[in-house]
């Protein structure tokens, strides 16, 4: 699949930094065209792949390249005003070459979760392609003000897009971790999960054949239809042979290729299990999903058509969903198996429900400090009994 991707803020600058590293170390050519947006300009001065003529400082009279300061309000306001600057990058996107554009943002900040609905919506007018969101969600300690931030952006991003897919930092943070060293890992995830889905199907100069392809339009169908949607992976090392893999090492042994072939197909039923029931981007019951997409990618010798089926049939029990696709993404010289799991139009999401509670009491909480401050302040310039004149 062939994206354009626009990175909004500073953590979707960083995303779409990493998908183009991503790019380059495997050859995946996931990324057509790439563009970061953002009203701080150190944040755009740090990123390394994205080209210099494609990061696009916006805000400039308004904030003097120093950003919103988590103000999306603001964020949103200096994205409508400063769209064709926004334009201009794209127009440099072709788009002819494109089956999608993604727009990614953290949801926590400023000008990221201001901004990227802004985005999104100015997109959807102007052009016929799908425009996906890919939202990050703020840990729960990183304060309410980013939590209101993010409920706020949520609900307005996935209106806007026709897909929100959603990685949520709190299921990823580890405990003792630096902050630096775990955004880091949690962009490793996020670039390695999606770089797998969005590359089945591509298919290179002498590489192998899926026996059961995915490609763009599979996961267009599974993205169709909004709403909101998370992401499982597992993976498993194996080891690769210049003799073909241990498939063609039994081939004269007709039982042991049949039992080989069994342990396959249980392995691959496995990753499907742990993929789906391990850690999602964004937790959630699959129970419900309305669609699903499954990927299973890695050497070609230790992926089957029967254990890619059956899979496949077991998503489509857990989820109680009729449209379950799924197909193999041969990747030789991975070193591992990895099944990857899309499932699309989630709606029993603990977090998100949290979020929202937790920001409408923010909400309120901000109210109340603001009047309290409003009054201290009269209280505190308005304390003698004799008024002063005002100097103007």
């Amino acid at each position: 699949m062939k994206l354009a991707m626009i990175g909004f803020g500073q953590a979707g600058g960083k995303v779409v930094d990493k998908f183009l590293e991503y790019d380059k170390r495997t050859g995946s050519e996931i990324v057509r065209a790439a563009a970061a947006v953002n009203t701080a300009k150190a944040d755009l001065m740090g990123l390394e792949h994205v080209s210099e003529e494609q990061r696009v400082l916006i805000g400039q009279s308004r904030v003097k390249g120093h950003g919103v300061g988590a103000d999306n309000e603001l964020g949103a306001e200096i994205a409508e005003e400063d769209i064709d600057e926004v334009q201009g990058a794209i127009d440099s996107i072709p788009v002819h070459e494109v089956d999608a554009f993604l727009v990614v943002a953290g949801l926590g900040g400023g000008t990221g979760s201001g901004g990227a609905p802004v985005l999104a919506k100015h997109l959807k007018r102007i052009y016929t392609e799908p425009v996906y969101g890919l939202g990050i969600l703020p840990g729960s300690d990183e304060g309410g003000i980013y939590t209101l931030n993010a409920a706020r952006s949520f609900q307005t991003f996935v209106r806007e897009v026709d897909n929100l897919m959603v990685f949520d930092n709190d299921a990823w943070r580890k405990t003792g971790e630096s902050v630096q060293g775990g955004y880091e890992q949690i962009n490793e995830e996020i670039v390695r999960r999606f770089g797998i889905l969005f590359g089945a199907g591509e298919v290179k100069q002498g590489q192998e054949v899926a026996e059961s392809v995915v490609d763009s339009s599979e996961i267009i169908n599974t993205l169709s239809g909004g709403g909101v949607s998370t992401v499982g992976y597992a993976e498993e090392e194996v080891e690769e042979t210049s003799s073909g893999g241990l498939l063609s090492r039994l081939r004269n042994d007709e039982s042991a290729e049949e039992l080989d072939t069994a342990h396959t197909t249980n392995r691959i039923t496995s990753l499907v299990r742990k993929a789906a029931l391990g850690r999602l981007t964004l937790p959630c019951e699959i129970e419900g999903a309305e669609r699903a997409l499954l990927v299973l990618a890695g050497p070609p010798e230790y992926l089957n058509r029967k254990g890619i089926e059956r899979g496949r049939k077991w998503l489509e029990e857990q989820t109680g969903s009729m449209e379950v696709r799924g197909g193999d993404y041969p990747y030789r010289g991975s070193g591992f198996v990895a099944s990857v799991i899309l499932l699309a139009g989630v709606t029993n999401v603990p977090r998100i429900k949290e979020l929202q509670q937790v920001a409408i009491e923010a909400q309120d909480n901000l109210e109340e400090i603001r009047e309290e401050s409003e009054e201290n302040l009269e209280e505190l310039v308005d304390d003698g009994e004799d008024e002063l004149e005002s100097l103007f």
